[in-house]
């Protein structure tokens, strides 16, 4: 469909021939690898041979994905044997043009995430490098900048996202999932062209929000100033469970802490599903963490004082 827009004279940004590459990870594989960015061992599969070929060569674990249709968590298993394999093999459906796409399982230090915006005559800017923490596939923290990310392991990171974006032609904006090695390499793990979760924390922690930028990239304007505005920007995830109705919580915790930023999104409540985020911003970060956890657990009824 996009692409039929596309032949109309219709703009589309990004097009479909960037967007494929976050809709199709073996594509997405393909594509990184061939511009020399720096990824996981993998190999398609087919068949529980072709998994047990690719564990003799990356070991176990094995990281077994749809390559369509997954997200937070969904369409991704971490195999520990040849029989885990098979298992999953026979009684998961592909979904429509999905492939099997094994990968190694990185032994990794942290979870990172590079943002970058991309306008169509080429201008890039980068976001500070954040940490993400996942919880059961869904990222439950995010930290501005990453901890204990040297600053040229955080430009090598800004570096392989601005790479990624131009090689694929990304217009508006690019998250790059990435794992810190123990060994000390960053590899890529996933792409999403839209704003992304990990950035959230740029709407009351950076001079331009992820979505301003978004919309100036699309819109061919000039790009604003990703810069942080304090040393740290803690995010917080608010996932639905029991409680529906958070107004009352939400007015507690805007009175217990002012200071807070707290962006609820009028979706009906969940159990597990992203409902909003609270943010706080400042240089004391073990304090950051525990506001924001403290206001994302008393929206939730994890705790209530």
């Amino acid at each position: 469909h996009l692409e039929a827009l596309e032949a109309e004279g219709v703009r589309v940004r990004p097009g479909p021939g960037a967007l494929v590459h976050a809709q199709d990870k073996i594509v997405m594989r393909e594509a990184l690898s061939a511009a020399g960015v720096p990824c996981p061992r993998w190999a398609v599969v087919s068949h529980v041979a072709d998994v047990a070929e690719f564990a003799a060569l990356a070991g176990w674990p094995v990281v077994l994905k749809a390559s369509r249709g997954g997200y937070d968590g969904r369409g991704v298993w971490v195999l520990e044997d040849i029989s885990a394999v098979a298992a999953v093999l026979e009684v998961t459906p592909l979904p429509s043009g999905a492939r099997w796409l094994a990968e190694e399982c990185v032994d990794f230090v942290q979870e990172l995430c590079a943002q970058v915006a991309r306008s169509p005559h080429g201008q890039a800017v980068a976001y500070p490098v954040v940490r993400t923490v996942q919880t059961g596939g869904i990222c439950t923290e995010v930290v501005s900048p990453a901890p204990g990310l040297s600053g040229a392991e955080a430009v090598a990171a800004q570096q392989i996202a601005l790479t990624v974006a131009g090689a694929l032609g990304v217009v508006g904006m690019l998250a790059v999932e990435m794992f810190e090695t123990r060994d000390g390499r960053v590899l890529v793990n996933e792409l999403a062209m839209r704003p992304h979760n990990s950035g959230h924390w740029s709407i009351d922690g950076a001079v331009t929000s992820q979505f301003e930028n978004h919309l100036r990239a699309v819109l061919d304007l000039p790009l604003g100033d990703p810069s942080a505005i304090a040393p740290y920007s803690v995010m917080v995830n608010v996932l639905g469970g029991d409680h529906g109705d958070m107004y009352r919580a939400f007015l507690h915790c805007m009175a217990r802490d002012p200071g807070l930023r707290i962006h609820m999104y009028g979706k009906d409540v969940r159990p597990g599903r992203k409902v909003g985020h609270v943010t706080v911003v400042g240089d004391d970060l073990d304090s950051l963490l525990a506001r924001a956890h403290h206001a994302a657990d008393y929206l939730t009824g994890v705790i209530d004082e």
